[in-house]
């Protein structure tokens, strides 16, 4: 019998494995999508950097300064059922394309999130995940005391053995990172001492969206890549060829 009752537990875990993969999967493949966000799934790798996170449809999932919403459209479908989706900050673009499209946000929550006042989207120790994307540039832009009250926020919000995932444009060792982050490229190292002095413990660190044709050396930083492709015509076809930029993908858990 109880090897019967093992083998049971053994098949239902690994029915929910291929579930949850499968509910991603599904989410990615999700024709209301924006087209122009899908055509970037290759650079992006949303079904691998999500998954290497660890993240499971029944999760309450905080994703930070989620811009027009790239990630969110995977998110929010991908959680709607059994989970809970807060964004933590929403422009008015973003807030427009939620309010249109109720069958994807209908459950999304909005918290209030402005690093440079106040920062309130989650009660402390009430999340399973906590997610940010190409944001910590800005947070450095804003100041060094802004950068770490983000990275303090997610660690209140955060249950013990809560994941932080973080996706960043990774500036090489060799080159200096100015006090404004003004590049928009970030030292690994940077991030990973600004999320173990809130108390973050690094997991574990994955080249799933590294681009080793970024030198991360263009005119106008960053955004001389697509998709902004700062520099209009001048240089395109070289910036086209580089691709997106070089990204560090780095998970922390919460003690």
């Amino acid at each position: 019998m109880k090897k019967l009752l093992l083998a049971l537990v053994i098949a239902t875990g690994f029915t929910q494995i291929a579930a949850a993969d499968d509910a991603l999967k599904n989410a990615i493949a999700n024709p209301q999508r924006t087209p122009a966000n899908v055509a970037r799934d290759e650079a992006r790798h949303p079904y691998a950097t999500l998954t290497n996170f660890g993240i499971k449809p029944s999760m309450t999932v905080v994703e930070l300064a989620p811009g027009g919403g790239w990630y969110t459209e995977i998110l929010a479908p991908y959680l709607r059922n059994q989970g809970k989706l807060i964004l933590a900050g929403a422009g008015k673009g973003l807030k427009e394309k939620i309010n249109a499209t109720p069958a994807m946000y209908d459950k999304v929550v909005i918290g209030e999130f402005d690093p440079a006042k106040k920062i309130d989207y989650a009660p402390k120790n009430s999340v399973d995940m906590v997610l940010t994307f190409r944001n910590v540039h800005n947070w450095i832009g804003i100041s060094s005391e802004a950068s770490k009250q983000v990275f303090q926020s997610a660690f209140d919000a955060l249950k013990p053995g809560g994941v932080f995932g973080v996706v960043e444009h990774r500036l090489p060792t060799s080159m200096k990172q100015d006090d404004k982050a003004s590049t928009g490229y970030v030292h690994e190292a940077f991030v990973v001492q600004l999320a173990e002095s809130v108390g973050f413990k690094l997991a574990s660190k994955s080249e799933i969206n590294a681009n080793p044709k970024d030198k991360a050396d263009h005119e106008k930083g960053v955004w001389a890549l697509p998709p902004v492709l700062a520099n209009k015509d001048k240089d395109k076809e070289k910036y086209l060829a580089i691709g997106e930029s070089d990204r560090m993908t780095l998970k922390f858990v919460k003690p």
